[in-house]
This record gives C-alpha cells, sequence and structure tokens, in this order.
C-alpha cells in the first residue's frame, strides 16, 4: 500500500521573481502605451505643448527680457522649456494611475497573479517613451524658431539624457501621489501646485533680480540645476556664474543627477510599498 504524497509549492527564486517583475511590467508597458490610440487629446497635446510654448514664452517674454550677458533669449529659453516638459511629466503618472485607482482597474490587478512592482515600473516606462517622443517633437519645433546647439553631437545628447533622467525620477513621484489619490479628481487638485515649483527657478528669468529669499528657493530648486546642465552642455546662453553663487548652479551637471537620484532612492521603495501595501 503507497502512502499518497502531498506536492508542495517551492519558493519563488529571486530570479523567478525578478523575471515576473520584468514580464509583468512590460505588460502593463505595452498597455499604457496602446491607451494612447484611444486618448488622441494626449497625443495632440504632445504635438501642440512645444509649439505654443515657444510662441508664448519665446516671442512674448522674449522682447521684454534681457539675458545677462547678451545672447538670444529663445536659445537661454529652450533649455528650461525642456526641463518644464520633463518636469510636467509628473502630471501623466499621477493622473493614469489615479483614474485607475477610480476605475476599478487596480483592483482587477489585485486578483492577478502578477508581481507588485509591476504597475509602477511598467507606468514610468512608458511615461519615459512618451516624454521621449515630446522631447523630440520641442527639439524639432526649437530648431524652426532659431534654437541651436554649439558643443557638439556629445554633450547636446548628454543634454537630453539629463532631461530624460529628470523625467523618470518625477514620473515616480507621480507614481506614488497617483497611488494615495482615490481618482482623478483628487489628482487633478495636485496639478496647479507644480506651477509655482517650475516658476520659482531659472527657467524664464535669471534669479539674481529675485528677493533674497525667492532667489536662494530658485537657486537650489533641482528644476535650476536642471535648466543650467542644459544651457552648460547645449552651449546656449545663461547668466555668468560667480564664486559666490549657489553651489548647484556652480555645479548643475553634478547637481541634478545628485537630485535625480536622490528622488529615485525615495520614491521608488515608496511606491513599490504602496502598490504592495495595497495589495496589488
Amino acid at each position: 500500500m503507497t502512502t499518497p504524497t502531498t506536492a508542495s509549492t517551492a519558493p519563488a527564486t529571486d530570479t523567478g521573481s525578478l523575471r515576473a517583475g520584468i514580464s509583468d511590467g512590460l505588460t502593463i508597458f505595452q498597455r499604457n502605451l496602446l491607451k494612447l490610440k484611444h486618448q488622441p487629446s494626449q497625443i495632440v497635446m504632445t504635438f501642440t505643448f512645444p509649439l505654443v510654448s515657444v510662441i508664448l514664452f519665446g516671442y512674448v517674454f522674449g522682447s521684454a527680457i534681457p539675458i545677462p550677458g547678451g545672447g538670444d533669449y529663445r536659445e537661454y529659453l529652450m533649455p528650461g522649456l525642456f526641463v518644464m516638459s520633463s518636469v510636467f511629466g509628473v502630471m501623466g503618472s499621477l493622473t493614469v494611475i489615479a483614474k485607475d485607482n477610480g476605475l476599478g482597474v487596480m483592483d482587477r490587478y489585485r486578483s492577478m497573479p502578477m508581481a507588485r512592482s509591476a504597475v509602477p515600473f511598467g507606468q514610468t516606462a512608458a511615461d519615459l517613451v512618451i516624454a521621449l517622443g515630446g522631447l523630440v517633437i520641442m527639439a524639432l519645433v526649437g530648431l524652426l524658431f532659431g534654437w541651436r546647439t554649439h558643443n557638439g553631437l556629445g554633450a547636446t545628447l548628454a543634454g537630453f539624457g539629463i532631461v530624460l533622467l529628470l523625467q523618470y525620477a518625477v514620473s515616480w513621484v507621480g507614481v506614488y501621489l497617483g497611488a494615495l489619490a482615490k481618482n482623478e479628481e483628487t489628482a487633478a487638485r495636485i496639478g496647479p501646485l507644480i506651477m509655482p515649483i517650475t516658476m520659482i527657478s531659472n527657467i524664464f528669468v535669471p534669479t539674481n533680480g529675485m528677493p533674497t529669499v525667492l532667489q536662494v528657493i530658485a537657486d537650489w530648486n533641482p528644476i535650476s540645476a536642471a535648466t543650467a546642465a542644459c544651457r552648460q552642455l547645449f552651449g546656449n546662453p545663461g547668466p555668468p556664474v560667480g564664486p559666490d553663487a549657489a553651489w548647484p548652479l556652480q555645479h548643475p551637471v553634478v547637481a541634478v543627477v545628485g537630485w535625480c537620484v536622490l528622488l529615485l532612492v525615495v520614491f521608488v521603495p515608496l511606491s513599490i510599498r504602496r502598490f504592495r501595501d495595497a495589495g496589488l
């Protein structure tokens, strides 16, 4: 007489978990990109935002704002517009995650045997691809209106790499905030808070003309470091940086990379933990 044996389930290995996370993340990534076919308004905004931004800020502000040391205002402005568009990318992640929360999509994910990290990794990867498309369009619009780079192909690619790195970092901030929001309406209330963060920076005007408190905030704003780094790499005009300038403006490339690493170190585990604790 034989005794029946009970099959035991082996615990998942780290390699298996990693494979599951990559595979499930790619599925979420593809799902978010395919959704664009049913959201033509987002595609239209991707094409029109660069044109409107260059015309509005480049020609309206450009006629009234002098550049310290001289130079064309549109060349001064374009690096800031690249950075601003990447920071606004936080709203893409925030809105998509919050909307899925409100529609019950996250409940559907909860019932599936999927890696808990798949949703945030898939979402941020899709946001990065969308941001790349918008960056290419904005660069083409800038070239059309007279913007140029002057430090060679390598430095130009490095500048665009910084913009994409910043976008990826803030996308994780959006994922975390979206996971906290219950619906799209809540996410929409957070959106207006982004504009002051971009305005208190060196995107549109040099910071040395601001009141002391605002100047300190602007000089240490990661957006200012990213903008100064892009101006440096692209060879575009910017305010002279003296020895008494804030450290992020003296070393903008190192500063913005440091800010991005800090955001990722903080918000990647926070986002994954939030999804895990929610049962996703």
